[in-house]
Parts: C-alpha cells; structure tokens; sequence
C-alpha cells in the first residue's frame, strides 16, 4: 500500500450541505490515510449555514468549506482521485466528468438536509441525522481492509455501504 493518502471526492448537485459535511468528516477520521474533497455539478455558491454551524459544533474547522464546482477536479494539476462517492441521486444521473486514474466510485445516496421543511429545530436535526448516516458510512469505509481488497470487492463493499438504509447509519 502506497504511504500517500487516498484522494476522495465527494459529490452532490450544490455542495452546499452533506459534500461539505463528508468532506469535513473524512477528513477527521481518516487523518493521514485518507485526504477528503468534495464538488458539486451546479454549485451553491455558498455552504449552507447549517451545514457550517453544526461542523462549528462538533469541532471541525471550517475554514475548508466552500462551494465549488466539480470540474476542478477534472482539470491538469488537480488531485488525482482513488474514489468518487455521489451523494445525492441528482449528482449520480448526471454525466461526470472523466476523472483521471480510474477511480473506485460508488453512490451513497442521503437525504438532502438543506431541503428540510418545518421548524428550526426540525432543520437542524435533517442536517445532524446526515452528519450521523455520513460519520457512520465513513466509519465503515476507513475501516476496510483496503491493501488486502481487489477491485472488485472492494467495489462490492462500497456498494454495500451506500445500500445502507439512511435510518441504520
């Protein structure tokens, strides 16, 4: 295994709440194995304040975080990629771009929290229950044996990841 840290791109149509928030969150867990960035196809421009806030709360720097477009990952120069995770379902129909070095992708889909209706308090639970189902799939994810794994089943596992039902993390 390679002593460089895997490159993992997270995707979602406006990077705004849960690509930020996987973002932040691998990059914590998986410190010095694992370098997260995340893109999105028609980007915000802003990252949800919730997103920000519930990061603040749970320690994260958010220094980070910004609303960016995934055709940075695609140019000369960008980090080259060992995995591509979609998040939300509009993000995994659309065509992307071709990421250099073939990475493993896999769709991971979550419900989006920054489309959450109702109270205050409702809003910000859509957003911890994302944090949550994210910190729990990552968790799975850091924690495969991924030197011992081939291609194809280590595909299988992070397909298995994202199959995940939202409610059982």
């Amino acid at each position: 295994m390679s002593d460089q840290p895997f490159n993992v791109l997270f995707l979602c149509t406006g990077n705004s709440a849960r690509s930020i928030l996987a973002e932040a969150i691998l990059n914590r867990v998986g410190v010095g194995r694992f370098r997260a960035f995340s893109a999105g196809s028609n980007p915000k421009g802003a990252v949800h304040p919730y997103a920000l806030d519930l990061l603040e709360q749970m320690n994260h720097d958010v220094s980070f975080a910004r609303s960016k477009d995934w055709a940075e990952f695609a140019e000369p120069g960008a980090p080259e990629m060992n995995f591509v995770f979609t998040l939300c379902d509009s993000a995994a129909t659309e065509a992307c771009p071709v990421w250099p070095g073939q990475p493993m992708t896999a769709h991971w889909g979550l419900p989006d929290p920054a489309a959450a209706t109702g109270t205050e308090a409702e809003k910000h639970l859509a957003f911890a229950d994302a944090y949550r189902m994210l910190t729990n799939r990552l968790s799975v994810f850091t924690a495969l044996p991924l030197a011992s794994l081939d291609r194809l089943s280590l595909q299988r596992r992070l397909d298995d990841i994202g199959r995940r039902l939202p409610e059982a993390g």
